[in-house]
């Protein structure tokens, strides 16, 4: 039994996703010369359930659409969120960026008028950045074809640590840098 619950511990521990009983039953069995009840798969899934729910550990062994994973305790749920902004704060490319603020500063606006300023088709850009759940669709417009507005989301107040769009510095606080040609003297 003991080697039951190893097996079962570690098939649900390299699952990405939820493992059900019917899919362990079938890894073990392919593996093992011997027949195994789903009562003695379930037997063990309590024990492991049981082993992480009396241990000061991170994580626990839940059921989750008919099927079992292990995630972390929810003690630890604003550890891993700071994680996850902190991850996807670096996966964020120039024109993300660039598309982000355009979106930003002139909300609500279309994937057109965000092509026109940028100068460039954004089509990939604008949907990273809804997979990213940064910016959302506020409504269409009442313009020929009705095309999508976009607008920020409240992911993107945690993301860059504002409270609201009213915190995003003002363009004319920005600094404006100068070009010169030739020879310059102050």
């Amino acid at each position: 039994m003991e080697d039951l619950v190893l097996n079962i511990e570690a098939l649900i521990f390299a699952s990405e996703q939820g493992i059900g009983v019917e899919e362990i039953q079938q890894l073990i069995q392919a593996t093992s010369a011997e027949k195994i009840e789903l009562r003695a798969i379930l037997a063990a899934v309590n024990e492991i359930t049981e082993k992480y729910e009396n241990l000061t550990l991170a994580i626990n062994l839940v059921a989750i659409n008919g099927g079992f994973q292990f995630l972390t305790k929810k003690t630890f749920h604003p550890v891993i969120a700071q994680l996850q902004i902190q991850r996807s704060k670096k996966k964020l490319s120039r024109s993300a960026l660039e598309t982000l603020a355009i979106i930003a500063y002139r909300q609500p606006i279309t994937k057109l008028e965000i092509e026109q300023i940028r100068g460039v088709n954004c089509d990939y850009t604008v949907q990273k950045l809804l997979d990213k759940e940064l910016i959302v669709i506020v409504g269409r417009t009442e313009t020929i074809g009705k095309p999508i507005l976009y607008g920020t989301s409240n992911l993107f107040s945690d993301y860059f640590g504002i409270n609201s769009i009213a915190d995003l510095p003002q363009l004319k606080d920005l600094k404006e840098e100068v070009n010169h040609i030739g020879n310059y003297q102050e």
